[in-house]
């Protein structure tokens, strides 16, 4: 008995469902259309019997563009090889991409169906994933699947944007909308300056170069001998520059007004400057041809193999192509004609542009398309995927598209193919090193580059950081001698200074043997003479908060009034107050003594 599973693939996670046991498969299929929409009769068909969820986006994405790619991922293949039964011929395994069920059954040996019950047990799944699915909404399942779906079209367009060939597409659509309005405005000028110089038309017939002249000549009856040089620069040929000056003398030409020059003039520059746009536009092209495709713009040129990218859409497009599509394409209106008709079909198409088609003789035309079609395939196919472009794969297949050339006009005999190959293989190696040996110049020269530029600025934050601590010193030592000037002013408001300028120790001051006796007469039953050293006045007499209601107040001022001199003296006088300070300790130990 085929046991039925059927793979299920959720923006949340892996989901493998079982199916009852029946011995045809095709007769659960009026079962399942029945039982679709109603979830009770659903459950009794389709059970879940594993569900293996994302960790996160960046894995679901993964798994997304492995699934899309028909690619095996780890954790699909975990999921199968842990739950399926182990008897892989009576497993039947459900999937809804035929991609995907052809690298399982490769990979893992599981015989994988698509379409018919398969394709409704889906639908049903897919409409009742978020009751089979234990802790699982369907808001949440909805975010899931939108989340997922922007990430997975943010990383296809990142990867469009990454290859270039978008702008050789754009670029070679540009050049022949330009060509044919280079082509429109010119017959415009000839047609509007022919009125006064119609025998101009017949002597030069470049469109870019009559537009110049035109503007430069302006009026006919103005043109001399003087200008003869100039002609010669504009046309490059010293005769085409004497016959327009003869034609400009004998000239069947109606006259013309200045107004009439004016518009004529600023027409022709409008199409000279469009065509300076058009030549620098080329150049563009074949700067971008050489990096993006240089084996087939070296085979075929810039221009055709640009225009055989923009039919096929992108050169990843053009490098799927066999040759025989290659050879035929831009000649698809023809070709189905001649299927219509039942006529002859075309024998090329874009190619018929290239210089080698146009040299063959008529009967080998169609020889020689086939030949050039088939190594242009090879050539778009090394662009692509190879990792170092080249053009070296390019030039040895000109090589051979010569040699074939020459042997269909004189029957010589062309190199063999696998010798041409090797001889590219090894100039290729040689190219790719050395291609690899500048990028690493580049980039030693750049990290030279951004280790000096870090060490400048290294240098340099040192030196701010040094100019500001020397600063901030300066900004700290100010307020500091402001502190120390502002006792000697004058007592504040409250008659009390500033605790942040008393805490500071001061030099001690020198008192008269009177003033200490009757200090100590009056602290002699009030405590211990240790105590009375503590808080006899160290600092400035105005300083302390006791003493500032005494009524020995006026007699302190007087003291600070007058020492206030000496304090901002020189270093002599501070030596001196400071033998003052020791006369008086010693007066003092001598008086408790005496006590």
């Amino acid at each position: 008995m085929v046991l039925l599973h059927v793979l299920f693939e959720h923006a949340v996670g892996y989901a493998l469902l079982a199916l009852k046991e029946v011995e045809e498969i095709s007769l659960l299929l009026p079962q399942v259309e029945e039982c679709v929409l109603n979830l009770g009769k659903f459950h009794n068909i389709v059970r879940l019997v594993a569900f293996c969820p994302f960790s996160s986006s960046q894995v679901a994405l993964e798994n997304a563009n492995a699934v899309s790619e028909g690619v095996v991922h780890e954790d699909l293949r975990l999921l199968l090889e842990t739950h399926l039964p182990s008897k892989k011929k009576k497993v039947l395994l459900g999937v809804g991409d035929p991609k995907i069920g052809a690298a399982i059954q490769e990979e893992l040996g599981y015989n994988c169906q698509t379409g018919g019950v398969i394709a409704e047990i889906l639908r049903g799944v897919r409409l009742h994933f978020h009751n089979l699915v234990k802790g699982l909404t369907d808001l949440s399942a909805c975010k899931a699947q939108l989340g997922l779906g922007h990430s997975y079209s943010r990383a296809k367009v990142k990867f469009n944007v990454n290859r270039v060939d978008n702008m050789i597409i754009q670029s070679i659509s540009l050049l022949d909308q330009l060509d044919k309005d280079i082509n429109t405005f010119s017959m415009r000028v000839r047609e509007w300056y022919g009125y006064h110089f119609p025998e101009l038309v017949k002597i030069i017939n470049d469109n870019a170069t009559y537009c110049r002249l035109a503007q430069f000549i302006g009026n006919r009856r103005e043109l001399n001998e003087e200008k003869l040089e100039k002609l010669e620069e504009l046309t490059m040929d010293a005769a085409k520059a004497k016959a327009i000056l003869d034609a400009s003398r004998s000239s069947m030409g109606m006259d013309i007004s200045a107004i009439d020059l004016i518009n004529i003039e600023s027409f022709s520059s409008r199409v000279v400057s469009l065509s300076e746009y058009r030549q620098s536009l080329h150049t563009y092209l074949r700067s971008k041809m050489s990096q993006v495709a240089p084996s087939l713009s070296a085979l075929i040129g810039e221009a055709v193999g640009a225009r055989l990218i923009a039919h096929a859409g992108s050169l990843t497009n053009l490098a799927k192509y066999p040759a025989s599509t290659v050879q035929i394409l831009g000649a698809e209106k023809a070709l189905f004609r001649a299927l219509k008709t039942r006529g002859n079909t075309p024998k090329y198409g874009l190619i018929f542009h290239s210089t080698f088609i146009g040299r063959a003789a008529a009967k080998n035309k169609g020889r020689i398309s086939r030949y050039l079609a088939n190594k242009c395939s090879i050539a778009s196919r090394i662009d692509c995927f190879s990792e170092v472009p080249t053009s070296v794969f390019g030039e040895k297949l000109r090589e051979q598209v010569e040699e074939r050339l020459s042997f269909y006009e004189t029957g010589e005999i062309p190199r063999k193919n696998l010798d041409v190959m090797k001889e590219a293989m090894v100039q290729a190696e040689e190219a790719a090193a050395e291609i690899t040996r500048k990028l690493e110049k580049q980039e030693k020269k750049r990290l030279k580059k951004e280790k000096k530029r870090l060490a400048a600025i290294a240098l340099a934050s040192p030196e701010n950081s040094s100019s500001t601590l020397e600063e901030c010193e300066e900004t700290s030592e100010r307020p500091k001698k402001k502190k120390k000037q502002k006792p000697h002013e004058a007592p504040q408001e409250n008659g009390m200074e500033d605790p942040s300028v008393s805490s500071k120790p001061k030099k001690k001051k020198s008192f008269p043997k009177e003033e200490l006796v009757s200090d100590l007469e009056e602290t002699a039953g009030s405590g211990s003479l240790t105590k009375r050293k503590k808080s006899f006045p160290k600092e400035e007499p105005d300083s302390d908060p006791e003493e500032s209601g005494n009524k020995r107040v006026p007699k302190k001022k007087r003291k600070f009034s007058s020492k206030e001199e000496p304090l901002s003296s020189g270093p002599e006088e501070a030596a001196a107050s400071k033998n003052i300070s020791s006369k008086k300790k010693k007066k003092l130990r001598k008086l408790s003594q005496e006590n």
